[in-house]
């Protein structure tokens, strides 16, 4: 895991040494992403440098620092991430007579782009984002995986391109224009995370998940171009009818495979532990595979002492089964106040999420571990959420509803008037966007209304092209065309939207900023093809029972039908105080009084995160 940047400037007036200049400054705001080594490289002759701070996972020796040089010259990479299969490429590399120098996964992703080029990206497993010089045909390579786990930013500037694992590493180039981008900040406001390819800024852009783009030695940029689309694999599927013996078979198999996978290291490594069934078949998944010396960080909150969402006596019960040496970190408002600059400072962009994942970080750089496994994306891949069964009953009945003559007009008023006493403006828009799974979502995990964001986003915006703004249709350019099986289909959202622009992008920037690998084994492409075939069984089938029963000792009955808490954290009592108001946070006339805490939480993110 580390942090990767570079500047290409295709003037020939601009100096090499400038440039590197540029790339220092990027890497330096990213000195927690890689504190063990950092390195530079330029070509002069084009303008390019390329930076690179390293965090020492994978063959520890200094030879397998960054930037990486091929054999005779020709290709430099600068990587960030981990290629689970490289063993596996090595040596199929090595049979065709490939030599290597380090035991680095690298090395490995340098020799195959050599031999393959683009047509590489569909051999790699793993979380990645690279890229990779040509200097025989002057051209930039640039790559990001699957899922999107690891972030790459590309900023456009006057003289040619920057770009970096981190948005406020561009910033700090101090090239790039931090004039804000009016659809990225409405993504915020409406979904409490800015959907990618867009960000906070006008001229900062993500490689967006899956994809790979080519930039030349004139500055002109190609792409991007997918390689992999979630929504295909869940589209294309053909359904399949399967026993439970059979599917459970099928996600025993799959996910110690992926588990086996995600356990490739040359240091420890712990596992979160909450009560819940995904990161407990992990555990017990790892137990399985024989690892040993395995640590389990469970994070509580005096806040909820004797209470449900307390999760660290489920968690410390699932460490004595499965021989987990167990940690609890209890989490204090008191720290909360005094870490708040800090994680304001990491958080690349706003988000209303990702807390939680800071301070269980922080737990696990205390105990001196560089990499976690995590079981975030369980719910998406094996139908945890509520929306799954909500979000189709919800379509289902307004489009009934809605057939019958006047129930519209009465609706309009009626949720109009909910929506005044209750305080949320959402509840105007159910009308209009409970006929469709799009809106449906949107009204379930939506934040603010199209019809605030004047107030939100300031004048200077046209009223009348925020209020007819449509956040379904926003999540349909998201999350592209849906299959036919409802469930299926909000699989396919929740990946897309959520998982993608939200919990992934928190894991990263909360984790490491603790100088921590985050691995996350149910967010893998391999694993959802092996998959598939149970996940179109699923009208008979429950998944999450059956990743409870993949372990040798199965997760017990009550941890399984233990009602769902989230990982959540009691921010709503922790706020007033970190914030310095025990009422209102305002914009405008936009209020929060009465409101959510993540309505109050996004108000003040969005003015603090870019102050700092």
């Amino acid at each position: 895991m580390c942090g990767l940047s570079g500047a290409f400037h295709f003037r020939e007036t601009q100096s090499g040494a400038n440039v590197e200049k540029v790339v220092r400054r990027m890497c330096d705001r990213m000195q927690v992403r890689g504190p063990d080594a950092v390195g530079y490289w330029s070509d002069t002759e084009v303008g390019l440098s390329l930076g690179h701070r390293r965090l020492s996972i994978l063959d520890l020796d200094p030879r397998a620092n960054q930037p990486m040089h091929s054999d005779d010259g020709r290709y430099v990479i600068v990587y960030n991430g981990e290629i689970y299969n490289f063993r596996e490429l090595r040596k199929m590399l090595e049979t065709a007579g490939e030599v290597f120098r380090t035991q680095s996964d690298t090395e490995v992703l340098l020799k195959l782009y050599a031999c393959e080029g683009e047509g590489m990206l569909s051999r790699i497993r793993g979380m990645f984002a690279f890229a990779i010089w040509d200097r025989q045909i002057r051209s930039l390579f640039l790559a990001r995986d699957p899922y999107g786990i690891k972030p790459l930013y590309l900023g456009h500037i006057k003289d040619g391109w920057v770009f970096a694992s981190q948005v406020k590493a561009l910033l700090a180039s101090g090239l790039v224009s931090s004039d804000h981008d009016p659809e990225g900040q409405a993504g915020f406001w409406l979904f409490g995370s800015i959907p990618e390819p867009r960000t906070w800024f006008r001229d900062i852009s993500a490689l967006p998940a899956g994809c790979w783009c080519r930039i030349t030695a004139d500055g002109r940029l190609t792409g991007p171009h997918k390689y992999w689309d979630i929504g295909n694999s869940w589209r294309d599927a053909p359904e399949c009818r399967l026993t439970s013996g059979e599917a459970q078979e099928i996600v025993r198999a799959a996910v110690s495979e992926s588990v086996r996978n995600h356990l490739v290291a040359d240091v420890p490594i712990g596992v979160f532990l909450s009560g819940g069934i995904d990161s407990g078949s992990l555990a017990g998944l790892i137990k399985d595979i024989g690892a040993s010396g395995m640590q389990g960080i469970t994070i509580a909150f005096n806040e909820f002492e004797g209470r449900h969402e307390n999760e660290a006596p489920v968690a410390a019960e699932i460490a004595r089964i499965y021989g987990i040496r167990h940690h609890v970190r209890t989490i204090t408002r008191q720290e909360f106040e005094a870490d708040l600059p800090r994680i304001l400072s990491a958080m690349d962009q706003p988000s209303i999420d990702g807390i939680n994942t800071w301070y269980a970080s922080k737990a696990v750089a205390e105990l001196g571990l560089k990499v976690v496994i995590s079981g975030v994306g369980g719910d998406e891949l094996f139908y945890g959420y509520p929306s799954f069964q909500q979000l189709p009953r919800l379509v289902s009945r307004w489009q009934r509803l809605s057939r019958i003559p006047g129930v519209r007009p009465a609706a309009n008023l009626a949720f109009a008037l909910l929506a005044r006493q209750s305080g949320n403006p959402r509840w105007r828009w159910l009308p209009r966007q409970a006929g469709d799974l799009y809106g449906a979502y949107w009204l379930r995990r939506g934040l603010f209304a199209p019809d605030e964001l004047p107030e939100l986003m300031g004048e200077e915006f046209p009223r009348e092209a925020m209020r007819s703004l449509n956040p379904g249709s926003l999540l349909e350019t998201m999350a592209g065309a849906l299959p036919a099986d409802t469930m299926a289909a909000v699989g396919q959202i929740e990946s897309m939207a959520y998982l993608r622009n939200q919990l992934l992008r928190d894991s990263d920037w909360a984790s490491m900023d603790h100088s921590v690998e985050l691995r996350t084994p149910l967010v893998d492409a391999w694993l959802l093809r092996d998959l598939m075939p149970v996940l179109r069984s699923f009208g008979r089938l429950k998944g999450k029972h059956m990743l409870a029963a993949s372990p040798a000792t199965p997760l017990s009955r009550s941890i399984v039908e233990r009602t769902k808490t989230g990982f959540g954290i009691p921010l709503g009592a922790w706020m007033s105080g970190a914030l310095g108001s025990t009422t209102a946070v305002s914009a405008g006339s936009v209020t929060t009084q009465g409101g959510s805490d993540s309505r109050r939480w996004a108000l003040a993110l969005s003015k603090a995160v870019y102050a700092r």
